[in-house]
């Protein structure tokens, strides 16, 4: 089983470290700032950053990754289609990244940067997701820079793989996300209990990550989108008939944009 370590960032970034079973090597997500980073090594000499794998350009996922480049030698990996700093290997769509004897598929996932990209691992039978800022635990991305096309489409690949996938996204967004959630599918039983744990867990100051794609399938609206009960309620708040699909993906995104 992969261990990952949470680094909190910012107000509500995490920053994944990925520890490699030999006990020495450890690869580091989306490193908006460097000192999380370099504090945890330095408690941890036993362990090399070797490793930074990134999802998009912007700055709270990237601002760290010179000074550890430059502190460390490690490899960068990031998308192709946008600019990283300190990039050693370019990544398009269907790459494998060979990570500490694992290997990671590299899915392009356009909508919330139109180069954002995600790294899928099936892990023996334990597979987990990488999913930036385009899947969220109960919520997707802002489309900064893409269309509502493009970013139901990068969901609807995410959310086709196994039910058992754990998803490790970079924000503590879980509890807003479901206050929505519940707000467009109010019947909705999985929101209601979700939203319950999750109220439990932020008011214990504890993280509410990772999630896996059978509870988003449950109780995310933006992979619901195809879902009758989703396309109804974004027809009530635009008062016309939309269809299921991208349609009401569209409508939900742009309301959750102003709940």
């Amino acid at each position: 089983m992969s261990t990952f370590i949470a680094l909190p960032a910012f107000n509500d970034n995490y920053i994944w470290l990925l520890l490699a079973e030999d006990g020495e090597r450890v690869a580091v997500v989306d490193p908006g700032d460097a000192k999380p980073v370099i504090n945890w090594l330095g408690k941890h000499p036993e362990y090399r950053l070797s490793d930074i794998l990134i999802t998009h350009h912007h700055p709270d996922h990237v601002g760290g990754v010179a000074a550890l480049k430059a502190g460390t030698g490690c490899r960068v990996w990031g998308p192709a289609a946008e600019t990283i700093p300190a990039r050693d290997r370019a990544l398009n769509d269907g790459d494998a990244v060979k990570l500490f004897g694992l290997t990671l598929q590299v899915i392009a996932v356009p909508g919330h940067t139109l180069g954002h990209i995600a790294y899928y691992c099936e892990n023996a039978g334990d597979p987990w997701l990488l999913s930036g800022d385009t899947l969220f635990a109960g919520g997707c991305g802002r489309l900064f820079e893409g269309t509502p096309e493009q970013m139901h489409a990068s969901l609807s690949k995410l959310a086709a793989l196994p039910a058992e996938t754990r998803v490790y996204c970079a924000h503590e967004y879980t509890q807003a996300n479901l206050q929505f959630a519940h707000a467009v599918e109010p019947e909705n039983n999985d929101i209601k209990v979700r939203l319950e744990v999750v109220q439990e867990l932020r008011a214990a100051g504890r993280m509410t990550l990772p999630s896996d794609l059978a509870l988003e399938r449950r109780t995310n609206p933006f992979l619901r989108a195809d879902c009758d009960a989703v396309a109804h309620a974004a027809s009530v708040q635009t008062g016309k008939a939309l269809s299921p699909g991208v349609e009401t993906f569209a409508a939900v995104r742009a309301w959750k944009d102003s709940f």
